[in-house]
């Protein structure tokens, strides 16, 4: 008879996890109870979170999982447990303006028809006779044909995410790198990027695979001005990176949309002067 398969030592035990789990989660709580989300509905959500990996991700090879074994993973009644198994929406669903606009700025940011020697965004004009002359219409028209680019241009206007100059060509503003306050854009983006962060931090933790880069530069003691000036360069070469690797990953995938595999890339920048020595906002 085979031996059981024994349960793997803990990476980090619960003691040590405290300190980096109260630093991760300060800010998350502060947004949480400025949107009106309180402990109550966290821990029911947490709960569904618990009892969906424990029932997917922990399961013992070759045989199903059990209420009780996910009791015994989690700490949670057996009799809750075989309540909430199968209990949760999709959390990985982008929403479809979302999807499209990303898309169509992509597209732009990556064809060497629209960007200039150094890769930044050239001015489209709105239309154009010759098909040989890359338009706003024309890029919009190659992304989707379910919405007029007048309309996406009204709601691209509307959000910053362009501006129109006297000529009447349409700029990509600086502002379509970052989702604008509230709507779709902002809650998908947090969910993702937050969401890819923790988990190529997660795994180089659990150690069972190559490591993701996962690096920051970082200073304490500057003054305001100082902060600010490296947040203004940090932004500057962000930017080119997230254009440039856009570019090479545009020529990478070309039109293939056929593996089941993806990725990400992303920067971050963030200045604070803290309100108590040691505890960030």
């Amino acid at each position: 008879m085979d031996e059981p398969a024994k349960p793997a030592a803990p990476l980090l035990t619960p003691n040590e996890l405290q300190a980096p789990l109260q630093r991760i989660l300060r800010p998350l709580v502060r947004l949480l109870i400025r949107s009106g989300v309180t402990y109550p509905a966290l821990a029911d959500l947490i709960r569904q979170l618990y009892v969906q990996i424990a029932e997917r991700d922990f399961a013992l090879p070759g045989k199903s999982q059990t209420d009780s074994r996910v009791s015994l993973l989690t700490g949670i009644h057996r009799k809750e447990v075989s309540k909430l198994r199968g209990v949760g929406t999709p959390v990985s669903d982008v929403p479809t303006a979302v999807s499209r606009s990303s898309t169509i700025i992509s597209k732009w940011l990556s064809s060497p028809q629209m960007t200039d020697a150094d890769g930044r965004p050239l001015p489209l004009p709105r239309m154009s006779k010759d098909p040989d002359t890359p338009s706003f219409e024309s890029l919009v028209a190659s992304v989707t044909r379910d919405m007029r680019p007048r309309a996406v241009l009204d709601d691209w206007l509307s959000q910053g995410l362009v501006t129109i100059d006297e000529a009447g060509d349409i700029h990509l503003s600086d502002s379509a790198f970052v989702p604008r306050a509230g709507g779709d854009a902002l809650a998908y983006y947090f969910g993702r990027n937050i969401h890819d962060h923790v988990a190529a931090a997660a795994a180089n933790v659990e150690g069972n695979g190559p490591r993701f880069m996962e690096r920051a530069v970082h200073y304490d003691g500057l003054t305001e001005e100082q902060s600010a000036e490296l947040e203004a360069f940090s932004t500057k070469v962000a930017t080119e990176a997230l254009t440039r690797t856009n570019r090479e990953a545009s020529r990478t995938v070309g039109d293939s949309s056929s593996g089941k595999w993806r990725w990400s890339f992303g920067v971050y920048i963030f200045r604070e002067k803290p309100q108590d020595e040691g505890h960030e906002q």
